[in-house]
């Protein structure tokens, strides 16, 4: 079940999601608290895992990673052993930043991000294409990003 956020929460949240480093006292400025109960507030959040963890958005082209491509893969069979051990070898390759299981045609679908079109290429015919069980993968590649954040539309909770 999800955690019931009030409208504090869900101001404290908001606000953390422009700036994660925002001081306390700033933010309890902000959402017109003391920042006793909004560091109790943040405190229940992050033990709650409504937060997860703080962290840095980094640009991914000036980072050198500008290539971005959506992989669709399915898989031979969905087996006992076949897709634990597709995912368990997903999770370890660091080009992919996410992978989602799927209802319908598809099984996974992978964000992944490489410096190159041949990184790329290479990540595929030597790394996601060997794991066993995957029948097909079909890749897109993304040409610009019209949206992309990583915010959460966040309000109260009833």
């Amino acid at each position: 079940m999800a955690e019931k956020l009030d409208d504090l929460d869900a101001r404290i949240l908001n606000l953390m999601q422009d700036d994660a480093r925002i001081p306390l006292v700033d933010l309890a400025d902000k959402v017109a608290s003391s920042r006793s109960a909004v560091w109790r507030r943040i405190q229940k959040l992050e033990e709650a895992g409504v937060i997860k963890k703080h962290t840095v958005l980094l640009d991914a082209e000036k980072a050198g990673l500008g290539v971005l491509v959506f992989a669709q893969v399915k898989m031979q069979a969905h087996s006992r052993d076949s897709l634990p051990n597709f995912i368990e070898r997903v999770r370890n390759f660091p080009e992919v930043i996410e992978c989602h299981t799927l209802m319908g045609d598809i099984d996974f679908i992978l964000k992944v991000r490489v410096p190159s079109i041949q990184a790329y290429e290479d990540f595929f015919w030597n790394q996601l294409s060997q794991i066993e069980g995957v029948r097909e993968i079909n890749s897109s590649i993304a040409l610009t990003a019209v949206k992309d954040t990583t915010r959460l539309n966040i309000s109260a909770q009833s």
